[in-house]
């Protein structure tokens, strides 16, 4: 899944970053808020997280302009922990949940997890189809005969994306934006082999090919 991190704090990027990316999200960043709006506009993105105090365009302006042109991208809102009205301008701008700074970084994955879920009408933790469960926390699969399988950071990223767009047919490109950070290389050809590789693991028609279009997770 690739989000986007949206903060002007050096220190707090180089924190996060790694620590989202262990968590299995693929994490774009912005500095500024017009950069912000310029990568939110023109790139598609799981879900945001966005400071409000940001140079050049506040982070309120980005989350409405988004909204105002109906991107319904989950947004978790980081805002002083003091700063109650902060808080309630973000929930009125269509933020879809806030954390207070300081944080733990264990909530704010737990976070963005649970809105990121709610978008893909997912109310559990622990994301089932098709007789698979995936569980985000450990980034392992139960099969249907109760077999844990663990999965490589790209496996995971993998199978997640597909697991909460079932039955819906996905391109190489999108499934190589949600895998890939920026500046890693995205080679379609790797995506096949992951493809082979879930199949090998949990069945040949787990994963249907539609030639010329992507791949679709059936059910």
């Amino acid at each position: 899944m690739r989000i986007l991190l949206v903060e002007d704090d050096i220190d707090q990027v180089a924190y996060l970053k790694p620590e989202l990316s262990k968590a299995g999200y693929a994490v774009e960043v912005a500095h500024d808020g017009c950069d912000a709006a310029f990568m939110i506009e023109e790139e598609s993105f799981a879900a945001v997280v966005l400071d409000l105090g940001l140079p050049l365009k506040p982070g309120l302006q980005v989350l409405a302009e988004m909204r105002e042109r109906g991107d319904e991208t989950p947004v978790v809102v980081l805002t002083a922990r003091d700063s109650w009205q902060e808080r309630v301008d973000g929930l009125k701008a269509g933020a879809d949940d806030y954390l207070g700074k300081p944080f733990h970084i264990e909530e704010l994955l737990a976070r963005v997890e649970a809105v990121i879920r709610r978008h893909f009408g997912q109310a559990s933790q622990t994301i089932q189809h098709a007789g698979l469960a995936l569980d985000p926390d450990r980034q392992l699969v139960t099969d249907q005969s109760g077999k844990e399988h663990s999965l490589t950071g790209i496996e995971f990223r993998l199978l997640r994306y597909l697991m909460l767009n079932s039955e819906k047919v996905i391109s190489k490109s999108q499934l190589s934006e949600h895998v890939y950070e920026e500046e890693q290389l995205r080679d379609s050809n790797v995506i096949e082999v992951y493809i082979n590789r879930l199949r090998q693991r949990f069945g040949k028609n787990l994963i249907e090919t539609l030639r010329g279009q992507g791949y679709r997770l059936k059910g």
